[in-house]
C-alpha cells in the first residue's frame, strides 16, 4: 500500500472528484454531458400522438422509409438514446428515412388517462397514412417491446395496407410461452383478469410506478449497474458515454401507462392470448395476425426476461401466411435497442434487413427463417448468463436458480390446471344440482346475469362485428317491447324462422326474457304443416323468409336488417315490421316481470324431421341449462374461448350445445351465416375461434374444401356438436391435429345426455354428462318392440355389448302419460325411455346402434343401420352412406347406399374388408353407389330420398353379400333373383 505523498494526493482527487461529482447528479439528476439529441420536425399533431420526422434536411425521394413505435411504458426518445449511436442516427447513416411516432405522456396529454388500446392502435394507423402520403413509399414498421406487438396489431388491423415489412424488438407474441418465473399460464390468466377488471379501472399507473416495476423485475442487475456507477462516480470520463442511457433508464425515459390501455392488453392478450389465437378486438372489429402477409423479422434476446423467446417466437405459427424471420442475441430486453449491442448488431442487422427488401442485397447469414420454438421457458444455462453479465457470481446464482425453478413448475403447471379446470366445473355442476323445478331460470335469465356482471365483455361476433354484453342485452330489451307491442304475452307459442344472425339470437332471447315459447322452425321446411304441429300463429321472420312465413298462413312479424331495408311484403295486415317499432315508446304492462321462466316451464320447441315423420321435440329451461352446463363443464368452456356456430339454432346442437354451452361457460359466440368453407377458413383465424360446433356431416363440406391443409396452424383445439360419422371423425382429427372432436348425444323426451369427451373411441357417444338424468340399457326385442322382463316382472339389464334400449331416470315433475315408465326396476320407479337402442362396451362407454322405428327386420332377425354406416364411412373413398330397410316379402333386405369421393374409387373388396368388423348377420344384404346422397337442413344424410328416389338396381355398382364366400360380388339379373330376404 502506497502512504507517499502521490498516493495520498491520488485519493484526496478521487474524493474530491466523487463528491463533485456525486453533488452534481444530486442537483440535477446525473452528470451533464454535451451529447445532442439527433435533429427532427414535428410533422403532425394529434389528440394521441405527436409525428417526428429525425434528419428533415436530409430526407430525399427513393430512399426507404421506417416508422419506428415506442412502447407505452417508454419515452419515444428510445430510439435516440445513444444519439449518433442510436437506431435512427445509425439508420439515417444507412440511407433509411426515420419517422418516429410520440404518444407522450398520459400525465400531460389532454385525456391521457383514459385511452385504450385501440386509441394506439388508430393513432399508428393514422400515422402510417401519413408517411406514405408524405413520402410516396410503404413503410418498414418498426416496434420495440410492446411498440412491436402494436406493429403487429396494426399492420393485420389495416391487412397489410402501406406497410412493407415488420420489424420488432423483444415483442411477446404467445404470452403462453412467456410467463414470468415459469408460472402457470391458468394461475396468470386468472390474476390478469382480475387486475383488469377490479384494479386498473381504479388505479392510474405513474411513471415512478413503472420504473421501480421494471426495475424489480431484474433486481440483480439493477443493484449491479448502480453500484458500478458509484465506484466509477470519480471518473467522469469514463461514465460521460453511457450517462444518457444510464438517466434515460434511471428516471427521464419513463412515462404512465394509461388504465384503459393496461386493462386491454391484460384481458386480450395475456387472459385470453389473443395474440396467438386471433380474435383480439379494435373498435368493435375482430383482428387477426393471420392477416399478415408482409415480411417479419423479429429479434429476439437469448435473456430476455420480459419478451422471452419462446413469446417471440410465437409469431411463426400466429402468422401462418407470412414470411418470418429472427435474429437471435445475447442481449437483455433493454440491449436489443440500445447499448453497444444494439449500436453494434442490432441496428446493421436492420440496415441490411431494408437492404435485402429494397435494394436486392443478400441478407446477412445472422438472420435466418424462424422455426417452431419447441421448448417454451426452457431454463437459461447458469453459463450464459455469467457470459453475459461478464462473470458476475450473483446472477450466476440466479440462472441456477432458475433451472431449479423450471424444473419443479412442470409439475405444478399440471397440476394447477387441473385445479382450475376443476374449479371451473364446479360451479356449474352445484348450480345444476341446486335447480328444482320452481328455480327461475332460462337463457333470457343467463344473459341478463352476463350482462350485470361484465357489461364490456364481449359477448358475440358477426359479419366481422363484436357486440358486447350490454349491447345485446340492450337489443334484446328493445326486442321485448316490440313483441309485447305485438301482443305477444307469456307462454305463447311464437314460431321464429330465421337464418343464423344476431336479430335470431335476439328474437329468441327475448322470447325467453318476456316468458313465451320459442319455437324454433328451419327455413326451407314444410312450414305449414310444423304450424299445425305445433299450434303456431305467430311467426317472427327475418325478411329472406317473409315469404314463406306469409304463404304458410301465419301472422308474420320481421326483424332484422335494420329500420331502412325493403319488404318484399309492405307491412300491413298479418305483416307488423318490428323494425319500425320505437321501443322507448311501447310502455311495459304491469304484468311484465323479466325472466320469468321457471326450471319446469316449457322454454323452446324443436321440429324435426319431414313429411309423416314430422316431430316436435319439447325442452323445459330445465333441460335446456343441463345441456347448457353440460357442455361447458364438459368441453371446459370458459372466457378464454371462441365458439364458432356452424349448427343452427333451429337445430338442438346449436340451440343446446353451441348458445347453451358458450353462455353457460362465459365464451364469445361467433355466428355463422351459413355454412361456407372459405369463409369458415377466414373467419376461424379472425375470430379465434377455439371451439366449432357442428351437425352431422357439416365437416365434409371443410374437409374437402381443404382450406385447412394437413399440418396448416389454427387456434382450434375442439369441435363439438352430435352425429358425426365415425370415418369424417377420423378424417377432422387428422386434419385439425392437435383438435379432437366432443360428440353428444340428447334424448328427444326426459334427460339424458351422453358425451363422448376423451375422443378416443371414433364414432362412440360417451358416457352420462355429469349432473345429468342416470341412465340404464334394458333387454328390448325390436320386432316386438316391448322391453324385455326377468323371471319378477322387472326389466333385465343389458350386459356389456348387448343391444337394449337406454333410458333415463325421470324426475318427479315428469309426466309419465306421454311414454314413462314405472315399476322398471323396482316399485315406483319411474324412467323415461330413449327413442335409441345402444349397446355398452366393457369399458362404460355407449354406442348407438339404431332408432327403435328403423331397425331393419331381416330373415335372420334384427340388423342394426347405425354400425353399417359408421363401417362404410371408415371406408376412404366413401364420402357419405345411409342404410335401411328394404321390403321382399314378409321381411327387409338390408341395404346400405355410398356416394364416392371426388378422385377415389370404390372396389367390392374395399367393402368386403370394412364390413368384416361386423358379425354376419349384421352385415347388408347389398351395398349399392349412388352419384349423391341428399342431405336435411341440418346436413343429415336423407335416407328417405335415397330410398325413394335411387333404389339399388342390377349393374357393376351394385354388390351383394355372398355368404359362402362371405364377401360382396358383383350384382347381376341373375343373383338378383336369388337373393335372400
Amino acid at each position: 500500500m502506497n502512504f507517499g505523498v502521490q498516493g495520498i494526493a491520488g485519493s484526496v482527487q478521487r474524493l474530491m472528484a466523487t463528491a463533485q461529482n456525486g453533488l452534481e447528479v444530486i442537483r440535477f439528476g446525473g452528470l451533464t454531458h454535451d451529447v445532442e439529441s439527433s435533429p427532427f420536425e414535428v410533422v403532425e399533431r394529434r389528440r394521441m400522438y405527436r409525428l417526428r420526422h429525425y434528419f428533415p434536411d436530409e430526407a430525399g425521394e427513393g430512399r426507404p422509409v421506417a416508422l419506428l413505435v415506442p412502447p407505452l411504458m417508454v419515452n419515444a426518445d428510445i430510439w435516440d438514446v445513444g444519439a449518433e449511436n442510436g437506431a435512427v442516427g445509425i439508420l439515417n447513416r444507412g440511407g433509411v428515412d426515420c419517422w418516429v411516432v410520440d404518444f407522450g405522456s398520459p400525465a400531460t396529454e389532454e385525456g391521457g388517462w383514459q385511452r385504450d388500446l385501440a386509441d394506439h392502435i388508430l393513432a399508428i394507423s393514422s400515422a402510417i397514412d401519413t408517411v406514405t402520403e408524405a413520402t410516396g413509399s410503404d413503410v418498414h414498421l418498426m416496434g420495440y417491446s410492446q411498440g412491436g406487438m402494436f406493429a403487429y396489431q396494426t399492420t393485420a388491423y389495416r391487412y397489410g395496407k402501406g406497410v412493407e415489412s415488420i420489424v420488432t424488438f423483444g415483442s411477446p407474441v404467445d404470452i403462453v410461452n412467456g410467463m414470468p418465473f415459469g408460472l402457470p399460464y391458468g394461475m396468470v390468466s386468472e390474476a390478469a383478469d382480475f387486475v383488469a377488471d377490479h384494479v386498473l379501472n381504479r388505479l392510474p399507473i405513474t411513471d415512478s410506478m413503472v420504473r421501480i416495476g421494471f426495475q424489480l423485475l431484474d433486481p440483480v442487475k439493477t443493484a449491479k449497474s448502480r453500484i458500478d456507477f458509484l465506484r466509477q462516480l470519480h471518473d467522469r470520463e469514463a461514465l460521460l458515454p453511457k450517462e444518457r442511457q444510464r438517466r434515460f433508464l434511471n428516471s427521464e425515459g419513463w412515462v404512465g401507462y394509461a388504465g384503459p390501455a393496461a386493462a386491454d392488453l391484460l384481458k386480450q392478450f395475456v387472459a385470453h392470448n389473443r395474440m396467438m389465437s386471433g380474435g383480439f378486438v379494435i373498435r368493435d372489429h375482430p383482428v387477426s395476425l393471420a392477416e399478415l402477409r408482409c415480411p417479419i423479422l423479429a429479434f429476439v434476446g437469448e435473456v430476455d426476461d420480459i419478451g422471452q423467446p419462446g413469446a417471440v417466437r410465437g409469431i411463426v405459427r400466429a402468422a401462418p401466411h407470412a414470411d418470418v424471420y429472427e435474429a437471435t442475441l445475447l442481449a437483455g430486453h433493454f440491449g436489443l435497442v440500445a447499448g453497444s449491442t444494439a449500436s453494434n448488431r442490432t441496428w446493421p442487422l436492420v440496415r441490411q434487413w431494408i437492404d435485402w427488401l429494397d435494394r436486392e442485397h443478400t441478407l446477412p447469414p445472422e438472420i435466418t427463417p424462424m422455426s417452431e420454438y419447441v421448448a417454451p421457458n426452457a431454463p437459461r444455462s447458469a453459463a450464459a448468463r455469467a457470459i453475459h453479465t461478464a462473470g458476475s457470481l450473483v446472477e450466476a446464482g440466479t440462472g441456477i436458480g432458475k433451472a431449479l425453478e423450471n424444473l419443479a413448475s412442470g409439475a405444478m403447471k399440471g397440476s394447477v390446471e387441473l385445479v382450475g379446470e376443476a374449479a371451473r366445473a364446479l360451479p356449474r355442476l352445484t348450480r345444476l344440482g341446486t335447480i328444482q323445478p320452481h328455480t327461475r331460470i332460462s337463457l333470457g335469465r343467463l344473459l341478463a346475469e352476463q350482462a350485470n356482471r361484465a357489461p364490456n365483455r364481449d359477448l358475440f361476433l358477426f359479419d366481422d362485428r363484436v357486440h358486447t354484453n350490454e349491447a345485446v342485452n340492450a337489443r334484446i330489451d328493445n326486442v321485448v317491447r316490440g313483441l309485447i307491442s305485438a301482443g305477444v304475452r307469456p307462454a305463447n307459442r311464437v314460431g321464429v324462422i330465421m337464418e343464423t344472425r344476431p336479430s335470431a339470437l335476439a328474437t329468441v332471447a327475448a322470447l325467453s326474457r318476456l316468458g313465451a315459447v320459442a319455437v324454433l322452425l328451419a327455413p326451407g321446411s314444410e312450414l305449414k304443416r310444423a304450424l299445425g304441429v305445433t299450434g303456431v300463429r305467430t311467426v317472427v321472420s327475418d325478411p329472406e323468409n317473409l315469404s314463406q312465413a306469409a304463404a304458410a298462413g301465419a301472422r308474420v312479424l320481421v326483424l332484422g336488417g335494420g329500420a331502412e331495408r325493403e319488404l318484399e311484403i309492405p307491412a300491413g295486415g298479418d305483416v307488423t315490421d318490428l323494425e319500425q317499432i320505437d321501443p322507448a315508446a311501447v310502455p311495459l304492462p304491469g304484468w311484465y316481470t323479466p325472466d320469468p321462466g321457471l326450471a319446469r316451464e316449457l322454454a323452446f320447441v324443436l321440429v324435426i324431421g319431414t313429411g309423416d315423420r314430422l316431430e316436435t321435440k319439447y325442452i323445459t329451461n330445465h333441460r335446456w341449462a343441463l345441456s347448457a352446463f353440460g357442455t361447458a363443464t364438459s368441453a371446459d368452456l370458459d372466457r378464454r374461448d371462441t365458439v364458432y356456430c356452424l349448427a343452427p339454432l333451429h337445430h338442438s346442437s346449436g340451440l343446446l350445445v353451441s348458445l347453451g354451452g358458450a353462455i353457460a361457460g362465459g365464451s364469445r359466440i361467433a355466428l355463422a351465416r351459413s355454412l361456407d368453407p372459405h369463409r369458415f377458413g377466414e373467419e376461424v383465424h379472425r375470430y379465434g375461434v377455439t371451439v366449432v360446433t357442428y351437425t352431422w356431416t357439416m365437416m365434409r363440406d371443410i374437409l374437402d374444401a381443404e382450406v385447412f391443409p394437413k399440418g396448416h396452424r389454427h387456434p382450434i383445439r375442439l369441435f363439438i356438436g352430435s352425429g358425426m360419422p365415425a370415418g369424417l371423425w377420423r378424417r377432422t382429427v387428422e386434419q385439425f391435429e392437435p383438435a379432437r372432436v366432443l360428440e353428444f348425444y340428447a334424448s328427444i323426451e326426459g334427460d339424458v345426455v351422453l358425451a363422448n369427451v376423451s375422443g378416443v373411441k371414433h364414432g362412440s357417444k360417451g358416457r352420462p354428462v355429469p349432473g345429468t338424468a342416470r341412465v340404464e340399457l334394458v333387454a328390448y326385442d325390436p320386432i316386438a318392440e316391448e322391453v324385455l322382463v326377468d323371471a319378477d316382472g322387472y326389466a333385465r339389464r343389458c350386459a356389456d355389448n348387448e343391444v337394449g334400449l337406454l333410458i333415463g331416470k325421470a324426475a318427479d315433475s315428469v309426466d309419465l302419460s306421454t311414454g314413462g315408465l314405472r315399476g322398471v326396476f323396482t316399485r315406483g320407479d319411474s324412467w323415461m325411455p330413449t327413442e335409441n337402442l345402444f349397446r355398452r362396451d366393457s369399458d362404460g362407454d355407449y354406442w348407438l346402434m339404431d332408432r327403435r322405428d328403423t331397425v331393419i327386420q331381416g330373415k335372420r332377425g334384427p340388423v342394426y343401420s347405425q354400425p353399417i354406416v359408421d363401417v362404410l364411412n371408415d371406408i376412404g373413398a366413401v364420402d357419405m352412406e345411409v342404410a335401411y330397410g328394404l321390403p321382399d316379402g314378409g321381411h327387409c333386405l338390408a341395404v346400405a347406399a355410398v356416394s364416392v369421393r371426388d378422385g377415389h374409387q370404390l372396389e367390392p373388396k374395399d367393402v368386403t374388408e370394412a364390413l368384416r368388423a361386423l358379425d354376419p348377420d349384421q352385415r347388408p344384404d347389398i351395398v349399392h353407389v349412388v352419384p349423391e346422397i341428399p342431405r336435411s337442413a341440418t346436413f343429415r344424410p336423407s335416407t328417405r330420398a335415397v330410398r325413394e328416389t335411387m333404389p339399388p338396381v342390377p349393374g357393376p355398382d351394385t354388390w351383394y353379400y355372398d355368404r359362402q364366400s362371405e364377401s360382396y360380388e358383383v350384382l347381376t339379373e341373375a343373383e338378383a333373383g336369388r337373393l335372400p330376404g
